[in-house]
């Protein structure tokens, strides 16, 4: 009989859901438009004006709120001002809607009627919050202000009705201490260290000799509540509004206007939120945990967001409001323990915990508070986690099936791949250490070490065993060896695509670049930042995923994916995180249309990309070959050759090396194709930064006096060297450079494919302008293929090879028809392009940048992230040109914009067949094209959470 009423009880259940369901569908069709004048949307008792698609005119908060209140979750009635209000604010002299007033109005009635209390009201008061609600969540960046409509006469009101005067009372010093600091500006004042209001209620606690803010007693507070209005009298010179409706105009200005605090400003500008989206108010009836033992509130996510752990996650107080949870001053309780203090409203909020993530499809951070008793949520939004918590909870819930692998794939940030890639840091021992600057994290991750000034002192200390810090003003081509040798690199000038930062990610190594408030006295040997003074050999610490620069050591090891995909150990392939990034990569590669390669200028850079998942070669720098050892002399002997002869002997020098390096990356590519891009060396790299000490050991080298070095390079100086005579003006200019270069490639790669391996070499000619300079350069490529074939006795189809160009300066983008005539594919230098596209400098322009970005010029840094609307275009541009002429050009890029998750989505819609970047970016690169190629079909991260 029992087993009937329990399968009739499933029945009912799931007949109710299917009509709730049907209902909450139906109200959703008909809430989800935005109505022209309606300024202000209702929730409450089970209804609501809006749903949560509706985030962009309700923000995130206002539209979750109005969701959870139609599927039946207890909501605290309230209503939204839209963000549409917020932009009229703005574009009016920060005024507001003539019929506003008139809707606000209407909808205080409607939640006085749902919660049986009146605004204002002597006898059942009704106490209301003012929070912001941003379309995207910025938790903490604009103002909120709690238990508003209270004043001398209300709380009087409120003590009688409730009978609880210390509930009363500890109401209103709170509503004045937000009220008096958001909306009167009443803060503490320059020299002041301790906020003014807490010096108060730290006095009325060591008078009253409790420990927190709970042991105060009614008069005690009733004197808190004196004082703090006398100390807004005296700051603001302005007596504290009696008036509930004048508050609650004070406490929406204060909301609409922090939308640009500069907290909030700093906020967007990190994440890429538009100012134009504005916030929305959100305006919701006071429930209160602060009125004894069976009262509390508290803040949960349904899972864990540093793990992704299924376990519910949070913390809560009993008798507290909900700024105590987060403010510091009393120690809130792990969540798990409210099952032992509010047993009923544990259970109850378990539930709705399962309810909420079913219905979201996400991992959601909720706030509750708990009311003599009864449970309330007040808020519900997609949790924010780690990358490390974003693929568990992403790849758990496809096993859930609460979720597909299309969404599971749109959930992840692919920049937080780099979470799981990088080493870290342990988190107690980073707030333990002394912090001594800050920089640009141009390198993510964790490294620990002795600081060296120099590549040489790098070098020899890594080879007693010794942890480095390479530490320098800028890096160069000189300190290549160095960097190898280091743990972590900091820079204090330059930016994120500065040499130090571009190395650092083809090799994975944790760099912070352009910490300008540090510096570094290379005679004394001391780095000095946050008055902290450190020598050679210290221990210092970066922490490449913020930018944070520490004193002293902070232990780090390589991630499990890392050690699974690089160093192959067993132990590590077996761990759940290598697991899930392995299964991940699957997904991503069976979605992408997207081709993927890597930046990479050796062997054994090749083949970490190849484990990384490259599908080739997108760039070799040819000139990179040269950086390591004495290499670089043969490239100089080359520059400073003044004659044919002279010049020839370094090229004979330079073949040797490029040969041999050209055979192990193709080894190492195993057939994948090899785009080569041939030499091109700005000479400040290879010759401007000379010491007399490097010319007398040159001179020694090459037969050539220190002094005719030194007047060669005062003959050769550029004023501009990045625009000057390099990449193909160079070849044109010295012809026998542009064959040197394709022997050494051709002969390597029939070398290689004589042992069985096939070879498919890319020849690309950089610094293109003109068609003709493609094509006088296409042409001692062939003639010098010919003549490798005929000397190794091979046929076309024996040796081949193809010849592009990389699209780098605006007019060859602008005429990329033509250029296209001589063409066989095309890769867009985004690097370079951005450089010549926007006239900036990115090496010097990380000093103004940050300014253009407070004044909204910038949005983000255009050498980090492709300028989608300038450079773009250029990018569009060189696509139709090329392919208007040559329908199935093959197009690539092979900038560091290739490893940026917007930027490859940019590329996938412009048409390109691959994107090339670092191979420590890789994994990040095929998420982002899984992700660009679901975006194409209509999917969005929005529309399936």
């Amino acid at each position: 009989m029992a087993t009937v009423k329990k399968k009739a009880a499933k029945k009912a259940v799931k007949k109710s859901a299917k009509k709730a369901t049907k209902k909450t569908a139906a109200k959703k069709s008909a809430a989800a438009k935005a109505k022209p004048g309606k300024y202000v949307y209702v929730w409450g008792d089970g209804k609501a004006d809006g749903d949560g698609s509706m985030k962009a005119l309700l923000g995130g908060k206002g539209a979750n709120l109005a969701e959870m209140s139609n599927i039946g979750v207890p909501v605290p009635a309230g209503f939204t001002i839209t963000t549409e209000v917020c932009t009229y604010y703005y574009d009016n002299g920060k005024k507001y809607p003539k019929t506003l007033d008139a809707q606000i109005e209407e909808n205080i009635a409607k939640v006085e009627k749902v919660m049986g209390k009146k605004f204002g009201d002597l006898e059942n008061p009704l106490l209301l919050s003012v929070r912001s609600g941003a379309r995207e969540s910025m938790p903490g960046m604009m103002d909120t202000i709690l238990n508003l409509g209270i004043n001398d006469e209300v709380v009087e009101a409120l003590a009688t009705k409730t009978g609880n005067a210390k509930f009363a009372w500890d109401s209103y010093r709170r509503f004045l201490q937000m009220y008096g600091s958001v909306v009167m500006e009443v803060e503490a004042e320059a020299g002041e260290h301790h906020d003014p209001y807490e010096v108060i209620l730290d006095e009325a606690k060591e008078k009253a000799g409790v420990k927190d803010d709970s042991g105060l007693s009614a008069d005690d507070l009733r004197e808190v509540v004196e004082k703090f209005k006398a100390l807004i009298k005296d700051r603001s010179g302005k007596n504290f509004p009696e008036d509930p409706r004048a508050q609650l105009k004070g406490a929406v200005n204060a909301v609409f206007n922090s939308w640009n605090n500069d907290r909030a400003i700093v906020y967007r500008q990190k994440y890429g939120i538009p100012a134009a989206w504005g916030t929305a108010v959100n305006v919701q009836a006071m429930v209160f945990g602060n009125t004894g033992k069976t009262s509390g509130t508290g803040v949960a996510f349904t899972r864990d967001p540093a793990t992704g752990e299924n376990v519910f996650y949070g913390e809560y107080l009993i008798d507290a409001q909900g700024e105590d949870v987060v403010a510091g001053v009393r120690t809130p309780k792990p969540i798990a323990k409210m099952a032992k203090d509010l047993p009923k409203s544990y259970k109850e909020l378990q539930v709705i915990r399962k309810k909420l993530e079913k219905h979201f499809r996400d991992v959601q951070d909720v706030e509750f508070t708990i009311e003599e008793g009864k449970l309330w949520m007040l808020q519900t939004r997609n949790g924010k986690r780690t990358g490390f918590a974003a693929v568990n909870i992403a790849l758990d819930m496809v096993k859930e099936r609460l979720i597909k692998k299309e969404e599971a794939i749109l959930r992840i940030p692919a920049d937080d791949l780099s979470h799981l890639l990088a080493p870290i840091f342990d988190s107690k021992a980073e707030k333990a250490a002394t912090k001594v600057g800050s920089g640009l994290p141009a390198g993510p991750g964790a490294a620990s070490g002795k600081i060296y000034f120099s590549a040489e002192e790098s070098v020899a200390a890594a080879a007693k065993g010794e942890s480095v810090i390479l530490v320098r003003q800028a890096t160069s081509p000189e300190d290549l060896r160095g960097m190898i040798a280091a743990e972590g690199i900091l820079t204090t000038e330059g930016g994120a695509s500065s040499h130090a930062a571009l190395v650092a990610r083809q090799m994975g190594k944790v760099c912070v670049c352009g910490a300008h408030n540090m510096s570094i006295d290379y005679d004394k040997k001391t780095l000095t930042g946050n008055g902290v003074t450190l020598n050679e050999g210290d221990e210092l610490s970066l922490n490449g995923f913020v930018g944070s620069v520490y004193a002293g050591e902070i232990q780090s090891s390589p991630s499990q994916v890392i050690q699974g995909l690089l160093e192959n150990k067993a132990a590590a392939k077996r761990s759940d995180t290598y697991k899930k990034f392995m299964e991940l990569m699957t997904w991503t590669d069976k979605l992408r249309k997207l081709g993927v390669r890597t930046n990479s200028d050796t062997p054994e850079q090749v083949e970490q990309a190849i484990k990384f998942g490259a599908e080739g070669i997108g760039l070799t720098r040819a000139e990179h070959m040269f950086f390591e050892g004495n290499r670089i002399d043969s490239v100089r002997e080359m520059i400073l050759a003044d004659d044919d002869e002279g010049r020839a002997k370094a090229l004979k020098k330079i073949k040797v090396f490029m040969k041999k390096d050209f055979k192990g990356i193709f080894k190492a590519l195993d057939g994948r194709p090899a785009t080569i891009r041939l030499l091109d060396p700005p000479l400040h790299e290879f010759i401007g930064t000379m010491t007399d000490e490097q010319k007398q050991d040159l001179s020694e080298k090459i037969g050539m006096s220190a002094s005719d070095i030194t007047k060669r390079i005062h003959s050769l100086h550029e004023e501009n060297p990045m625009l000057g005579h390099r990449g193909c003006r160079l070849g044109i200019s010295y012809p026998a450079i542009t064959a040197t270069q394709v022997e050494a490639i051709l002969e390597a790669a029939a070398e290689v494919q004589a042992k069985g391996t096939k070879v498919l070499p890319e020849i690309m000619v950089p610094l293109v302008s003109y068609a003709r300079e493609l094509e006088i350069q296409k042409q001692v490529i062939d003639e010098t293929a010919d003549e490798v074939r005929k000397k190794l006795g091979l046929k076309k189809s024996q040796l081949k090879y193809t010849v592009g160009t990389m699209i780098e300066i605006p007019r060859a983008a602008i005429t990329a028809d033509e250029v296209a005539e001589h063409a066989e594919f095309f890769s867009f230098g985004t690097n370079d392009l951005t450089q010549t596209g926007l006239g900036l400098s990115r090496d010097d322009s990380s000093s103004f940048l940050p300014a253009y970005q407070d004044a909204e010029v910038l949005s983000n840094n255009p050498f980090a992230s492709l300028d989608q609307g300038g450079v773009g275009k250029l990018v569009e541009m060189g696509v139709l040109g090329g392919r208007s002429v040559k329908p199935k050009l093959k197009l690539g890029i092979c900038g560091e914009h290739g490893g940026d998750p917007d930027s490859v989505k940019f590329f996938h819609r412009a048409g390109l067949n691959y994107v090339s970047c670092s191979p420590f970016r890789i994994p990040v690169a095929r998420l982002a094209a899984a992700q660009a190629a679901l975006e194409e079909k209509g999917l969005a991260r929005g529309e399936v959470s």
